[in-house]
């Protein structure tokens, strides 16, 4: 889904996997903590496989329920690269991309189920792990 990003004037401090909830933290230098679910963070991805080059062109990515983040590399000084488990390699997730997608978390994430539904599609919650 393709989102309008703003500059957030903030910069990471800390970037935390935690591989058995399956989710990614981010803290900035504004105090603010984000706690992000791969699945989230993968069908949210910018990347042109995605959103496509221009309006109109996007996919809705779906079935990535119990999908991982198998790898995290910085890009320059702006971003990092996640590459998940379904093979997805080459969405860039800038600073201001990350910082949106923690601030706008729970109406982002109410919309792409909105868009779920009015295409028919059921989503099957992710399998949790076992202790």
């Amino acid at each position: 889904m393709r989102l309008t990003i703003k500059p957030c004037n903030s910069l990471p401090v800390e970037i935390k996997h935690h591989q058995l909830s399956n989710r990614l933290e981010i803290s900035f230098d504004d105090g603010s903590v984000f706690v992000l679910p791969s699945e989230y963070l993968r069908v949210f991805t910018q990347s042109a496989e995605a959103v496509g080059h221009g309006p109109g062109q996007e996919t809705l990515q779906t079935g990535k329920e119990n999908v991982a983040i198998k790898d995290i590399r910085p890009i320059g000084n702006y971003g990092i690269l996640l590459a998940f488990s379904d093979g997805h390699d080459t969405g860039i997730y800038t600073w201001d991309l990350l910082y949106l997608l923690g601030s706008d978390y729970q109406t982002l994430w109410a919309d792409y189920l909105h868009h779920l539904e009015a295409a028919n599609i059921v989503r099957t919650p992710p399998r949790t792990h076992s202790h």
